[in-house]
């Protein structure tokens, strides 16, 4: 490479890094501020992570305390006490059910049931409880539980047994054992459940079907 063609090359590598460094002068704050929006948003996500494990474990602390409280009455008033939002409260209601009475527990569960705010396996789930915690009559049990029993729920199992006990209950039988007998061939029927079920036919005066 001769002289010119030297100089020709240092002038242009020159020139490149004069207008690299004026990019920079005049851009490099957005660089800048990219890199302190990817940190900054990191950090947020840990110290939102770290809050809600906090609250997480004292939201739990708190339940376990309240559960060791023998007398009904201020294991009540520990479970009124405990602070909690979205899905979380149903947890809290599930668990408050036992330390309260008939009246005051289906009132309690009926109430947090009509949220539009929690999950929809949270509203069926407290819609069993309130079936399970008595103090329903035949009719609002069915109306609870026939939701439930949809193909696909959840609990849909469990409604169906609970069904076949508001069918005994209103004098029902044959439906009864029908019901308890579609259970036994159920696949999702847990071998418990068909116990049980198995149990109510012979009761009921009734042979099982054969699986």
């Amino acid at each position: 490479m001769t002289n010119p063609d030297h100089f020709i090359d240092e002038v242009n590598e020159e020139l490149r890094r004069d207008r690299l460094y004026a990019l920079m002068r005049k851009y490099g704050w957005i660089a800048i501020l990219l890199v302190l929006l990817i940190v900054g948003g990191a950090a947020f996500n840990e110290w939102r992570k770290a809050r809600a494990q906090a609250a997480a474990e004292a939201l739990g602390d708190a339940l376990s305390a309240a559960l060791e409280i023998e007398d009904k009455d201020a294991q009540a008033a520990a479970f009124a006490a405990i602070e909690a939002d979205g899905d979380a409260r149903a947890v809290v209601a599930l668990l408050a059910a036992g330390a309260v009475g008939d009246e005051a527990r289906l009132a309690q569960l009926e109430k947090l049931a009509a949220d539009p705010a929690l999950s929809d396996i949270y509203r069926d789930l407290l819609a069993l409880k309130r079936v399970l915690a008595g103090g329903l009559a035949a009719e609002e049990k069915r109306s609870l539980l026939e939701p439930l029993a949809q193909a696909g729920g959840p609990f849909r199992v469990l409604a169906e047994e609970q069904l076949a006990l508001v069918e005994i209950e209103s004098g029902e039988k044959e439906a009864a054992i029908a019901r308890l007998n579609a259970l036994l061939q159920d696949n999702d029927a847990t071998a418990p459940l068909r116990q049980r079920a198995t149990q109510l036919i012979v009761a009921l005066g009734a042979e099982p079907d054969a699986g």
